[in-house]
């Protein structure tokens, strides 16, 4: 597992308010690993705001795949508090929402989400058996390296679909993870501090002419 504290975090990605005992060790311990997660949080999306007035050639090497974004302004990042697909459709909040969902241990769920975007585009009917059964294999099955939370029957009709792969077989499974982002992760990643600070204007600042 990515570490101990995955134990300590619901998989839903569930509110950490919401943990059992209201001792105050239990107050403190919930406290010191909300501030663990967020400053690890914000160590991951310094890369993106490092790279974000540089929007050259990407970098080479193991991290190569990795693209730089562009910051956006503080217009377009309020159209991403509109809709969950606005957040979604842009390059840079796609990857600061996945920065985000990776500090709440459940990136699954967005990489999820995007294997079944890829799998719904692909036509050779080769390539989407092969590619319908490593999502399988990656996020359905049982203790699968990224399982996703959902329901048994919903895997089991999977399983059952994937043998001959059409480019429905997760659409239900992508439905229910979308709607859990929607509905869980989304909003608090509208309300924490990254989010809010994009949205801030720049201030205008006069200074006085030297005499």
């Amino acid at each position: 597992m990515q570490s101990a504290m995955f134990l300590a975090v619901q998989h839903d990605c569930g509110s950490m308010d919401k943990s059992s005992g209201n001792s105050p060790k239990s107050e403190e311990k919930r406290e010191k690993m909300k501030r663990t997660l967020l400053k690890d949080w914000k160590t991951r999306l310094s890369y993106f705001l490092q790279n974000s007035s540089s929007p050259g050639k990407p970098k080479t090497g193991k991290k190569s795949k990795q693209q730089t974004f562009i910051k956006p302004s503080p217009e377009e990042a309020q159209l991403w508090s509109e809709a969950f697909d606005e957040l979604l459709a842009s390059k840079y909040g796609l990857a600061a929402f996945r920065a985000f969902l990776k500090s709440e241990f459940c990136e699954e769920n967005i990489e999820f989400w995007l294997a079944c975007e890829d799998f719904k585009k692909t036509k050779s009917p080769q390539k989407l058996s092969s590619k319908a059964r490593k999502i399988y294999t990656d996020f359905i099955e049982k203790e699968a390296p990224k399982e996703i939370n959902i329901d048994f029957q919903t895997k089991t009709l999977i399983a059952q679909n994937i043998q001959e792969a059409t480019s429905g077989c997760f659409t239900t499974a992508q439905k229910r993870v979308y709607s859990l982002m929607e509905n869980n992760s989304y909003p608090r990643f509208l309300e924490s501090e990254f989010y809010q600070d994009l949205c801030k204007k720049p201030q205008i600042t006069t200074e006085p002419h030297a005499t």
